[in-house]
């Protein structure tokens, strides 16, 4: 009875951890409410999550928050650049859907190769950031290559960040979706921390 209520033990440890990432996701989802600071708020996101998985236990609101000024010029770029493209696709993927014939078919595949990269990239350029100085191009360039190099980790990410939204839409388990977005949005963060980082494009890499 006493090794249960032991607060070193497994059950209380992984509890505590969940604890962590709920913090740290609606840290995030707070702010990303002015949009604009979608991307420092991811990128903080992930920083906290390295050091988490890293096992340098932090302050979560301080680190979180320490990030977040840090990358803030920079992400808001980023945001601005990904959210732009993400409208581009959109009404390029909704004309092709009206277009009709061979043409829409042919377009329709083009774009929706090109959201694949774009997917691809958006998984990667946040944890980039958090993870390395670097400029915006460069960024851009090391998330991509990223992405190819680990491809089997890209597809299983996609898989897990793609699982509690698609469960959300299912009216008789909205409650049990949001519960799942909370605690295991971070998974793939954990997927990808557990990744190696080579040097690319002369990234210099933030201390932790």
């Amino acid at each position: 009875m006493d090794r249960f209520f032991n607060m070193d033990n497994k059950f209380f440890t992984f509890m505590s951890r969940v604890a962590d990432l709920i913090i740290l996701n609606l840290l995030c989802i707070v702010c990303c409410i002015p949009v604009v600071t979608i991307g420092p708020s991811i990128a903080a996101m992930f920083y906290v999550t390295l050091k988490m998985v890293r096992n340098e236990e932090s302050y979560i609101v301080r680190g979180f928050f320490k990030s977040f000024k840090q990358n803030l010029k920079q992400g808001i770029v980023i945001n601005l650049i990904m959210l732009a493209a993400a409208l581009l696709l959109y009404f390029d993927i909704s004309i092709c859907r009206s277009t009709p014939g061979t043409i829409g078919k042919v377009l329709m595949v083009l774009f929706m190769m090109i959201l694949v990269v774009y997917l691809m990239i958006f998984l990667y350029i946040y944890p980039v950031l958090a993870k390395f100085y670097n400029t915006i191009k460069n960024t851009f360039t090391n998330a991509f290559l990223m992405s190819i190099r680990h491809l089997p980790y890209t597809a299983l990410m996609i898989l897990v960040t793609a699982a509690p939204v698609l469960v959300f839409f299912i009216p008789s388990a909205q409650v049990q979706s949001m519960v799942i977005l909370l605690c295991t949005a971070s998974d793939c963060f954990f997927c990808w921390c557990s990744l190696d980082f080579p040097e690319l494009h002369t990234s210099i890499p933030i201390s932790l």
